[in-house]
């Protein structure tokens, strides 16, 4: 059977190959599996990661600084990855077989790292239960199995939201409506594993052992990999397009190679297949839109181009094919402010985890300790409140005023989270001020924890879940609607890009500010013993950030043009 026999119009297959019954496959009827996947992968990696930095500072016996940035970097890393995963997914594999083969290789790695924790010989050694000391072999079979982690969870993030929302039928519009909620409910289930890996897991790494406390969940990834392939005879597998990267260049070469040529005001002789498919596999046509028109100079039809022969695509490109490259250069404007929100929101694996360990982390007057990267437990009940809330109360409400189905657009949702999130930073810094105050006031600066309850640390991490709700489902939603159908992989890949270099710019960050704030012998804003330090300058610092980046994000937003599929519904 030929290739495009076994595809449906719109690119969608069951698991043998055959065109997909929509009456059997997809909608609701697949989601729980996929939702339960991710779920299970979250609570594995939160389960994992929550908890890192002490992992690193305790057991590898990393300074404070070393162990941020350790922790921001590997991060950052598993945001990058995912590139990787969502070229192959788009290109070759399609989603189901890339998600099947990376969730193996993460397997591997949260196997090992259970190991690199629990066995003797591999593990770091400790004396006196906390004096712990890894050699050079010790630390690099760690982070060899959370590279590898970093290299599975690339090919998992980039491909699960979309997929998932391949099993709704834009041309349907029952089932267009249920994709918009869709992507709600992922994002809850994202976080009811990570309440679970944030109050259990990290509680269990803090009073039982690490060897536990990273072995469930590699049993949890173990659980996810058995869900996702429990429902493998309901999905629909959209056609891969073929290489991406490809397409861009041909576009810029093709353009380029005709930079004398004057595009028609006419956009009907621009040259486009004629049939009613896209030259594209799996994707639908574009119409033509007018920015970026150097682009255009690809689809213009030369003397030397032979449009009833099979025209060479280096030369000669699809209007489709011009638009899929332009949708993407939309997005990088948009792209790019999300990458200071993605820098407040790692502070929770970071200093918002120091700054509580300095503080009294007993529950009341009983001998209970709450282990401080369990305090990002209200991040995860603040999105599991917000998200029905949104859903029911802020969409109906916000639609009487807008006049939008959606209540506010996808920009205009995430917009407000970036707005939100500027007073996550503005609350940890006026907590550390007072802190400090404390500290200075009773000398207590050598006490590991000083007289001040951290719960008083739960608004920045409320505030920030409440930001996520706005901000980071919108941009699920904006990235994948706005990306071309061959390409959305990608384009969610591109969307976890800005985590990475959120991530990397912390780093960044922290390392400028330690090396400008310790001169002179002084202990700088972020020292081993925060008592002497003042990370709410840092705090401060991420605040103005901010501020600046809400303002640039107001202007691109306010000249953002849509994609345009053809025959489909607005």
């Amino acid at each position: 059977m030929a290739e495009d026999d076994i595809y449906t119009k719109d690119g969608t297959v069951d698991h043998r190959g055959n065109p997909a019954n929509k009456k059997e496959t997809g909608t609701w009827r697949a989601c729980p599996f996929i939702l339960g996947n991710e779920c299970c992968e979250r609570l594995a990696y939160y389960g994992m990661s929550t908890n890192l930095v002490l992992y690193f500072k305790n057991r590898l016996h990393q300074h404070s600084a070393t162990a941020s940035n350790n922790v921001s970097n590997w991060s950052g890393t598993c945001y990058i990855t995912p590139l990787i995963g969502a070229f192959l997914a788009d290109s070759y594999l399609g989603r189901y077989w890339t998600i099947a083969i990376f969730s193996i290789i993460y397997a591997i790695g949260m196997t090992l790292l259970t190991l690199s924790a629990s066995v003797p010989g591999i593990k770091p050694t400790c004396h006196g239960g906390e004096k712990c000391h890894a050699t050079t072999l010790e630390s690099a079979i760690c982070f060899l199995a959370l590279y590898l982690i970093a290299l599975g969870t690339g090919g998992i993030k980039p491909c699960v939201s979309s997929y998932g929302a391949d099993q709704f039928d834009d041309t349907d519009p029952v089932e267009k409506e249920h994709k918009s909620s869709f992507f709600n409910w992922f994002y809850f289930s994202i976080n009811i594993g990570a309440l679970i890996a944030s109050s259990l897991l990290v509680w269990i790494q803090d009073n039982v052992g690490w060897g536990w406390g990273f072995g469930i969940p590699a049993v949890t990834m173990a659980i996810a990999v058995v869900s996702f392939f429990s429902g493998t005879r309901l999905y629909r597998n959209q056609k891969p397009g073929g290489s991406a990267l490809t397409r861009i260049c041909q576009v810029i070469s093709a353009s380029t190679r005709k930079y004398h040529v004057q595009v028609p005001s006419d956009n009907s002789l621009l040259y486009e297949t004629n049939d009613g498919e896209s030259a594209i596999k799996g994707s639908r046509k574009l119409d033509h839109t007018n920015e970026l028109r150097f682009l255009d100079k690809a689809a213009v039809v030369a003397q030397s181009d032979k449009v009833r022969e099979s025209p060479n695509p280096w030369r000669l490109c699809t209007v489709t094919q011009v638009e899929e490259l332009k949708s993407v250069l939309r997005l990088l404007p948009v792209w790019a402010t999300g990458i200071i929100f993605s820098t407040v929101y790692g502070q929770m694996s970071t200093l918002f985890v120091l700054q509580g360990q300095t503080m009294n982390t007993h529950v009341g007057n009983s001998s209970f300790k709450i282990p401080p990267a369990s305090l990002s437990i209200f991040d995860t009940l603040s999105v599991i409140f917000w998200v029905p809330v949104y859903d029911r109360i802020i969409v109906p409400v916000a639609r009487k005023f807008t006049g939008h189905k959606n209540g506010l657009t996808q920009l205009q949702r995430m917009g407000v989270g970036l707005f939100i999130s500027i007073f996550s930073m503005v609350a940890a810094a006026i907590l550390e001020l007072i802190r400090l105050k404390m500290v200075r006031k009773h000398n207590y600066y050598q006490l590991e924890e000083i007289p001040m309850t951290i719960f008083w640390q739960v608004p920045q991490y409320f505030v920030i879940g409440c930001a996520e709700v706005f901000y980071f489902i919108g941009q699920l939603e904006f990235f994948y609607e706005q990306a071309p159908d061959a390409m959305r992989s990608f384009c969610s890949a591109l969307s976890l890009l800005t985590v990475a270099l959120g991530q990397y710019l912390s780093s960044l960050l922290v390392t400028i500010v330690t090396k400008i704030s310790t001169r002179n012998g002084s202990p700088g804003w972020i020292p081993d013993n925060l008592n002497y330090g003042h990370i709410d300058y840092f705090y401060w610092l991420l605040t103005l950030l901010s501020v600046l980046n809400l303002i640039a994000f107001l202007i691109v937003s306010m000249f953002y043009t849509y994609k345009r599929p053809v025959g489909t519904l607005r």
